[in-house]
């Protein structure tokens, strides 16, 4: 009898001593799921005008059960041990971005017309959609915590997941090994970004014919596209290019000294002109995704037009792009910055940040 009594509470203790991991490891997984027929909808990714088709891969198709299943898991917490998910990170009232340093000590990129891109994050170093949420899955990540054996043990229990999975991709979620399973993972979150289209700011109905323009906006796109005055459009496109992004790395001379955390695009090339080399960001929405460049060194447009005007660094890596950079900037007057400002407050996209079927 008292070896009863002892064994009960050794095993009352054990429970006890037991994480919540532990805990779920013992749930048998379950393969009573009705997993019905694969037939997946195929649709027709959005365009944008003057540009070719966003880049739709074959091995990841869009289809609408692929990006039910991407957006679901955008906003749950369920890959994560510490109770984030990637819409912790991208918040629409930032367009999809978020006003802090991320887990690598840049600033958060907006989640904005990213079909279109050929590369991915600050310095590049993803150049598939579909994969860049392999990262965030890795054992160790800082951003999810994410735990494979944790995410399987969740979806085992989640009878909805491995039908969605199937729906999807034609795949029993549960049964596959960990590089099989955060693949589809990553798949459907690149299906529901895809679907994170802006095309409906003041300037796109601008050029549609839709709207006017302020004398001061019309004013601050000329100083925008002036080779003397914003030159701006070199990097960042013109009214033909609606990503407002040319896609590619600049040193844009913010810096003369490169250590580690500025050191950009060299980190993923090892190539010495890559040096202070970041992405090119969007301007769509840019007035919802202050602080701005790579390490949110600057709090308003205000500040990153002070610096384009009179603060270059120089050093032998800055872009020839920079025209101006002997003469430390491009030397705007304060009512040409005011018109500056008017004009990229015209790619703010309002429908886009409300728009109920990305949220």
């Amino acid at each position: 009898m008292l070896r009863n009594v002892y064994l009960f509470y050794f095993f009352v203790a054990l429970l006890l001593g037991c994480t919540k991991d532990e805990e779920l490891a013992v749930i048998p997984i379950s393969k009573s799921v009705d997993y019905g027929t694969y037939n997946p909808t195929y649709i027709i990714p959005e365009e944008l005008p003057s540009i070719p088709p966003m880049n739709n891969p074959n091995f990841n198709l869009l289809t609408e059960e692929g990006i039910v299943l991407g957006k679901k898991l955008y906003y749950d917490n369920i890959l994560s041990t510490n109770g984030k998910s990637c819409s912790s990170c991208h918040i629409p009232q930032y367009s999809y971005s978020l006003p802090i340093m991320g887990p690598i000590n840049t600033a958060i990129m907006p989640h904005v017309n990213l079909g279109w891109y050929k590369a991915y994050g600050w310095s590049g170093g993803e150049e598939l959609l579909d994969h860049v949420a392999l990262a965030d899955l890795a054992e160790g990540n800082p951003f999810l915590n994410a735990n494979s054996d944790s995410i399987l043990n969740r979806f085992s229990r989640s009878f909805e997941y491995q039908q969605l999975f199937w729906k999807a991709f034609g795949v029993k979620i549960i049964d596959l090994p960990v590089a099989e399973r955060n693949k589809y993972i990553s798949y459907s979150l690149a299906q529901f970004l895809r679907t994170l289209v802006s095309k409906d700011a003041k300037f796109d109905r601008y050029l549609r014919g839709e709207v006017a323009l302020t004398s001061s906006e019309i004013n601050g796109f000329a100083i925008f596209m002036d080779d003397e005055k914003g030159d701006c459009f070199h990097c960042h496109g013109n009214a033909a290019n609606p990503l407002w992004t040319d896609g590619e790395f600049h040193n844009n001379a913010l810096d003369s000294i490169f250590v580690s955390v500025n050191q950009g695009r060299f980190l993923v090339t090892g190539n010495l002109f890559d040096l202070g080399k970041f992405r090119t960001p969007t301007l769509r929405n840019i007035e919802l995704t202050a602080p701005y460049m790579h390490d949110n060194r600057f709090a308003t447009l205000e500040e990153v037009i002070d610096f384009y005007s009179e603060d270059l660094r120089n050093s032998p890596y800055v872009d020839p792009l920079m025209q101006k950079i002997g003469q430390g900037g491009v030397h705007i007057t304060p009512s040409e910055k005011v018109d500056l400002i008017a004009f990229l407050k015209t790619l703010t996209d309002t429908s886009f940040i409300s728009n109920p079927d990305f949220q």
